[in-house]
């Protein structure tokens, strides 16, 4: 394996996405899910997006044209955003959140907030700079999954700071807030 290729590749994607909408979603996520099940929807997504971006290239955004996307994105956040606020003033019933709930939502939003980002064009480019595709693939995959476990468990830390309705509102407002840029974004 050619060392400098993956730390290239790891420390420009973990750079990028520190602070980024899919780490702040992953937080939003951990407020509301099983972090080892919200995890696996992550680690999934990224898994496809990364393969996609090495394997197929600039194929993807021929096929799925990145208005579309932005629009599917948006309003899958939104609607995220209305559902977690509406149930953010609720009492938890004790309803367990079954394993495919939390593993589709996370899959979900990750896989469309994340098509066609920078981190996949980087992921893309790197792949075709360095002829390396499993090496980018692998250094890439495994930035994208720590900056997610970095923010699954800064959002668990916050359930011992405020409320759990708090957090869903900030998490609801938050996923609005990504929609709506999204959707301007698509529009513009």
């Amino acid at each position: 394996m050619n060392t400098t290729v993956f730390l290239t590749t790891f420390g420009v994607i973990f750079l990028a996405e520190l602070g980024d909408k899919t780490q702040l979603t992953a937080m939003a996520l951990a407020a509301r899910y099983p972090w080892k099940k919200i995890f696996i929807g992550i680690a999934l997504a990224f898994a496809l997006l990364n393969l996609g971006a090495v394997l197929l290239g600039k194929a993807i955004f021929a096929i799925l044209p990145v208005l579309w996307t932005k629009l599917a994105s948006s309003l899958l956040f939104l609607y995220f955003g209305v559902t977690t606020l509406i149930h953010s003033g609720k009492e938890e019933d004790g309803h367990a959140v079954t394993a495919s709930d939390a593993v589709r939502t996370a899959f979900l939003m990750i896989l469309l907030a994340e098509l066609g980002d920078k981190t996949q064009l980087v992921t893309l480019s790197l792949a075709a700079q360095y002829n390396a595709p499993v090496v980018v693939f692998a250094a890439s995959t495994l930035a994208l999954w720590l900056v997610s476990l970095l923010g699954i468990f800064l959002g668990k830390q916050l359930l011992r700071l405020m409320p759990l309705r708090y957090i869903h509102r900030m998490a609801a407002v938050l996923f609005l807030l990504f929609g709506a840029v999204l959707l301007y974004q698509a529009l513009a």
